[in-house]
């Protein structure tokens, strides 16, 4: 089965060696037929690196790493 890649914009950088990232996806309201904006936060694991706030990374799904880590950087 193949891992689920998600891009998103890097919101926080504060903790050891985890990121929080903000994906944001648009799709057609089904009843009122407008596109609508809808986002969300993944903490994401990283071994090294620098990154920065405001950067654009993807994330792929992994085995879970602690009780909110399910996604790792590449």
């Amino acid at each position: 089965m193949t891992k689920k890649i998600l891009s998103g914009k890097i919101v926080s950088n504060k903790s050891k060696n985890t990121l929080v990232i903000k994906v944001e996806r648009k799709f057609r309201h089904p009843l009122l037929k407008k596109v609508v904006k809808r986002s969300k936060k993944y903490h994401a694991h990283y071994e090294n690196g620098e990154f920065k706030i405001g950067q654009f990374i993807k994330i792929q799904e992994t085995r879970p790493i602690s009780k909110f880590k399910r996604w790792r950087v590449i």
